[in-house]
């Protein structure tokens, strides 16, 4: 194991999936495979796969996962105050030790800025997302007069579906003692998350979170504040770029979406997946590189690993 190493090794080296012999078939999502350790934790190795409009790229991003739960590793202590984690341990830098939790069925979304998927609603003519009202006047990327809540269920496959409070409580998805400690929870969080952002030079823009019952307590799982999870435009030169309508400087996934887009793909029927280029691939590592440093004021130092899987199998045991 080296950090050491070659455009080409890195590039042959990407870890697409896993395989533990000893231990059950892992459940595999976009990004993460994950392993249950008996009754009461999971093994959760992020890949270096990557997503876009839902579909998984058909090549990887080297180093990607060791990003991915590094920066969530960081964001998850940062938090630790406000919301249990279901962090345990993080014994290497592709794999999570976590409690297994009851997941509630919902993604939480928090935006503070007029962006992305609320821009284009609000583009058509719309002034209402997930039942809450968007002020009249705005323009794309300005900032709301104060974050907004818009959840969205978690579809099993294909698209999550906006969904309005109301919805979530009269289809009794969840309980309302537990939507309303989940919202004071995601805002807390966002006010968290936009002051360390800001400490380093960037604004979060938006970000979701998802939240489980571990023993009964409100447990936040999956990943916070990381690049595939949340939206960060640069501070500096925000306010002139608004002004000028000019497009903002952005650290988020939505490089890849804009280069999908240029090559014809949306996720349409009819659309082929193009191929990620190697140049492109190291693109988006050393952008994924960028957040981490910028995020955390920390070099990232990736591992080269050779024989992920018996590594693996030896952490999980």
């Amino acid at each position: 194991m080296s950090s050491d190493f070659t455009t080409r090794e890195a590039l042959d080296h990407c870890i697409t999936q896993t395989e533990v012999p000893e231990l059950p078939e892992p459940y595999k999502g976009k990004v993460r495979e994950v392993y249950p350790l008996g009754n009461e934790r999971l093994g959760i190795v992020v890949t270096d796969r990557i997503s876009a409009f839902d579909y998984i790229m058909k090549q990887a991003i080297p180093f990607k996962g060791q990003i991915l739960n590094q920066l969530a590793a960081f964001s998850f202590e940062k938090v630790k105050d406000i919301v249990a984690t279901h962090i345990i341990d993080v014994p290497h830098p592709n794999v999570t030790i976590a409690k297994k939790c009851e997941t509630v069925p919902i993604e939480v979304v928090v935006r503070g800025y007029l962006t992305g998927h609320a821009w284009r609603v609000y583009k058509s003519g719309e002034r209402t997302l997930c039942g809450v009202k968007m002020p009249d006047g705005l323009k794309e990327h300005d900032k709301f007069p104060a974050p907004i809540l818009t959840p969205a269920t978690k579809a099993q496959e294909g698209h999550d579906e906006d969904i309005s409070e109301d919805e979530i409580l009269s289809r009794r998805i969840v309980e309302p003692d537990l939507w309303n400690e989940i919202k004071e929870a995601a805002f807390r969080l966002f006010e968290r998350g936009t002051q360390v952002a800001a400490e380093q030079g960037l604004i979060l823009v938006d970000t979701k979170y998802e939240f489980g019952l571990y023993n009964g307590e409100l447990t936040l799982i999956d990943e916070v504040h990381t690049t595939d999870s949340s939206r960060y435009f640069y501070k500096d030169g925000y306010e002139e770029r608004q002004a000028k309508g000019e497009p903002q400087k952005q650290l988020s996934k939505e490089f890849l979406r804009e280069w999908l887009m240029e090559h014809n793909f949306q996720g349409l029927d009819g659309q082929t997946l193009p191929d990620l280029p190697d140049e492109f691939r190291m693109e988006v590592y050393h952008r994924y590189a960028e957040l981490f440093e910028m995020l955390t004021g920390s070099k990232f130092e990736p591992l080269l690993e050779k024989n992920f899987n018996r590594t693996l199998a030896e952490i999980l045991k």
